[in-house]
């Protein structure tokens, strides 16, 4: 096996068996921007067997401070080829394919069917409440984050556990005005999420099902909220409807 990996192999616990259900993986990551550069990054480097990326939009200035796959030279290039390429160089030994250009109710079920795991890298409760309803109706995994300013959170949703709409019982669906952001805020969630789809493929450790993991950069602040599975949950419980989540 490549060098590659040794730091990977020398983990109590990992060793060539967790190294092989990593390169066995499909990983679905939804979004190529702050928290998406991160994950995509961190996932390639660990040996992820196949990487999709979902995400339509195009690299712009703005984007240069917190979306690090991207430099000066990629103005206005698609984020998905650049990603691709940028992980492929990062680490041949990997598949990453452009899964799509957009995650709706429509497109949802489709893009998710053929993974093993989604990661949540939307800026969007739109697209979040798409992605809760197709992985929950085929039985995928998915780790949410989200930032905002200073703060971000993860938790991870699998089959059978309480899903985003039991941890947000009203979530609203529309589209939120652009807010600021610390740079480094979501590259430091996104390696968390990234943590926790290599725990889920590899079996190891703890994940955060049922809890909500809340982290507030400027007191350097964190906390740990529990939730549970919701009974009368719209999308997996006794009120779930026949069609999407609206």
């Amino acid at each position: 096996m490549s060098e590659r990996y040794d730091r990977n192999l020398a983990l109590p616990g990992f060793g060539a068996a967790g190294q092989a259900r990593l390169a066995g993986a499909r990983v679905l990551v939804v979004g190529a921007g702050g928290l998406g550069s991160a994950i995509l990054h961190y996932l390639a480097a660990a040996g992820v067997g196949t990487i999709g990326i979902v995400e339509g939009d195009t690299v712009s200035e703005s984007n240069l401070q917190r979306q690090v796959l991207y430099t000066t030279n990629d103005l206005g290039r698609p984020k998905a080829e650049v990603a691709r390429a940028r992980l492929l160089a990062l680490n041949p030994e990997i598949c990453v394919e452009i899964a799509g250009a957009r995650l709706d109710d429509n497109t949802a079920p489709a893009l998710v069917g053929g993974y093993d795991l989604v990661v949540d890298a939307t800026d969007n409760i739109p697209a979040r409440l798409a992605l809760n309803a197709a992985c929950t109706a085929a039985g995928k995994p998915w780790v949410h984050g989200a930032v905002s300013e200073y703060t971000g959170q993860v938790t991870t949703f699998v089959p059978g556990g309480p899903c985003y709409c039991c941890l947000y019982r009203s979530p609203r669906p529309q589209a939120l005005p652009p807010r600021g952001i610390l740079g480094p805020v979501p590259g430091a969630i996104g390696a968390i999420q990234a943590t926790e789809a290599i725990k889920y493929l590899t079996g190891l450790g703890e994940l955060l099902v049922g809890r909500l993991l809340v982290m507030d950069f400027l007191p350097a602040r964190c906390a740990v909220f529990n939730y549970g599975k919701d009974p009368a949950c719209s999308v997996c419980g006794s009120g779930q409807q026949s069609g999407p989540a609206s």
